[in-house]
């Protein structure tokens, strides 16, 4: 087979890259080791950034989100056993809408299938090759036969765990990160949020956070060991633990019920560069994780499509790479900001023992003070609605 670009992934980069790329008409494979309902069952982030709902649009794939998605113009920092708001429209003229990256998935999967778009799941022991020359080709197996793919280019938006970048030669890449010392323990129930935006809670027994999916299913987190076991977390002591965090008037409106989702999720911070080695282009978790406090990962990933769908476009149209070649510098930028405003978020709400009460005192100072800073609360809401492409 031959094709322009193969996509090896099918998470919301490669996909949407998919999409993009097909509404520009040029050809595009996707290929990806799961099943497609494996891919829906993962539960991912769910706060967009004005920027990536406005590149949904581009794609055509922008309807059920706006008709469905919860708009919000701010966020709450809970501390001191008390709620204060950070007006993230006032600040900055922006929103975040709530819509989850499943549902994301969803609607691109969907539009793939609509235009009849070339898909491959359960595309197993996919390999990259010849990267580095003209000629690169993606081979796979699919119900046992081995199946060869010729392109132009290779986009790696395959995840942390997949086979593009650790094909890179060990010598060619760069990798920074850190490893937080805790996780965070998810439950997703059907029950209705209990704010109408999100709460960031910093208490003394750890970081808690209020999110949601819908008015009518809620998402809530809580600071835990790493190597905490989720059997030891039945729901009733899931809610006590988060009453306990929250301040008594959040805790008394608290609506529980069943989790339909129970998981731990580690921390990290991680950056790999460049994000390009010949004709083979890393994008999303494939190039870089971020905690999950400043809410970047899916939107870090929707910026690497607007550079890499742009360059590839403009490639296609006029035979010029100046775009292509700019990618790695223009996605890094912007990358190592987001990974700045994370590992500060994750920093100011979480409680790391190794910092002792020194740490705790700063950690408060830094709160009050955004509190009675207009600048320090600008600066926060500037980088959590994105900054600009």
């Amino acid at each position: 087979m031959r094709v322009q670009v193969a996509i090896i992934g099918s998470g919301p980069s490669g996909l949407l890259l998919g999409q993009l790329l097909h509404l520009a008409g040029i050809d595009a494979i996707v290929l990806e080791q799961r099943s497609a309902d494996y891919v829906l069952g993962r539960i991912r982030a769910g706060v967009l950034e004005q920027g990536a709902v406005e590149l949904l649009d581009r794609a055509g794939v922008g309807a059920r989100l706006h008709a469905e998605g919860i708009v919000h113009g701010g966020i709450e920092l809970c501390f001191g056993g008390a709620r204060r708001r950070i007006d993230l429209h006032g600040a900055t003229g922006k929103n975040v809408t709530i819509y989850g990256q499943t549902e994301v998935t969803r609607d691109l999967m969907d539009a793939r299938a609509a235009a009849g778009a070339k898909t491959v799941y359960e595309a197993e022991d996919a390999s990259v090759h010849g990267f580095d020359g003209r000629q690169p080709k993606v081979r796979y197996r699919k119900d046992g036969i081995e199946h060869e793919v010729e392109c132009d280019f290779i986009a790696g938006c395959d995840g942390f765990h997949g086979v593009c970048r650790q094909s890179v030669p060990q010598a060619a890449i760069r990798t920074f990160e850190r490893v937080y010392p805790f996780g965070w323990l998810g439950v997703l129930s059907d029950t209705p949020p209990v704010a109408e935006e999100l709460i960031y809670v910093n208490h003394a027994r750890g970081f808690a956070l209020c999110s949601m999916r819908s008015r009518s299913r809620s998402r809530y987190y809580l600071q835990c060991a790493l190597d905490e076991n989720i059997e030891a977390w039945p729901d009733e002591r899931f809610w006590d633990e988060l009453r306990l965090r929250l301040d008594s008037a959040t805790a008394d409106q608290l609506v529980t019920g069943p989790a339909i989702e129970k998981s731990v999720a580690p921390l990290r911070s991680f950056v790999a560069e460049p994000m390009r080695f010949g004709r083979l282009f890393l994008a999303g978790d494939a190039a870089h994780i971020v905690p999950p406090t400043g809410a970047k990962g899916l939107n870090l990933a929707a910026s690497d499509i607007h550079y890499f769908s742009t360059a590839l476009i403009d490639y296609y149209a006029s035979g010029k790479s100046a775009e292509l070649d700019a990618y790695s510098d223009r996605c890094l930028r912007r990358v190592w900001q987001a990974e700045r405003f994370s590992w500060w978020m994750t920093s100011l709400l979480h409680r790391f023992p190794e910092n002792g009460p020194f740490g705790e005192k700063i950690q408060r100072a830094e709160l009050d003070y955004l509190a009675g800073s207009a600048p320090a609360r600008a600066s926060l809401a500037e980088n959590y609605v994105g900054l600009p492409y």
